[in-house]
């Protein structure tokens, strides 16, 4: 489990005001998938109410150990932390993480996943009904696609095992969140290695501002700059 630097920002008011009821803080469980866009939020919305914890994104090649994953945090944090908000969608756990969660009363992200959550619902079933058979990714996942499939997957060792994992795809959707220049000519790349068809979609942070705002108590703001 790692930290990431809390999400404070200082709002300095005249002297002879009074300073602001400060909110309620907040311990953030989330998947090291989105750290870097909870941190940008909290710096563009100036949330100062959200402290980070991350789980390994490496999680994700074995859904099965998230809820025990997530469990070990919240036990961890617990004692310091009246209010935990995971930020995790069901990810591959079969209704496993809701179980535990809702056990305690704790709130997660909405949807299966960030794929979902990014696209925003509504767009995500869309998609996938134009084509079940599509792989997404996101700017993390583009970031880290040697790391977390190449060789997460162990195609770096066995190439081979390519066309066994991804035989039922036929498209890969990038989902971007606030991609560079050169993101999706990467993300092209990727789809060519595959054999895909390619399609590249700006989502922005979708479902993730509007649900972190109302987590924070605060209205939204900004949701992406580039």
């Amino acid at each position: 489990m790692s930290a990431v630097p809390t999400c404070a920002a200082s709002a300095g008011g005249p002297a002879h005001r009074a300073p602001a009821e400060a909110p309620e803080r907040v311990l953030i469980i989330a998947c090291g998938a989105l750290a870097r866009e909870i941190v940008e939020l909290c710096r563009l919305n100036r949330w100062s109410a959200f402290e980070v914890t991350c789980l390994p994104p490496e999680l994700h090649n074995r859904p099965e150990r998230i809820p025990a994953a997530v469990q070990a945090a919240i036990d961890a944090h617990r004692a310091h932390h009246r209010r935990i908000f995971v930020a995790y969608g069901d990810c591959g756990t079969g209704g496993r993480l809701d179980a535990l969660l809702e056990a305690q009363g704790i709130e997660r992200l909405p949807g299966a996943h960030c794929y979902e959550m990014f696209a925003t619902a509504r767009a995500f079933a869309a998609l996938c009904e134009e084509e079940p058979g599509t792989f997404y990714l996101t700017d993390f996942l583009l970031r880290h696609f040697d790391r977390l499939v190449t060789r997460g997957l162990g195609l770096d060792r066995h190439p081979q095992l390519a066309a066994e994992y991804f035989r039922h795809y036929r498209r890969l959707v990038y989902l971007a969140q606030s991609p560079d220049a050169a993101a999706s000519e990467r993300a092209r790349a990727v789809a060519a290695s595959l054999g895909l068809a390619y399609q590249f979609r700006l989502t922005g942070y979708g479902d993730l501002t509007e649900t972190l705002a109302r987590v924070h108590g605060g209205r939204r703001t900004l949701a992406w700059v580039r």
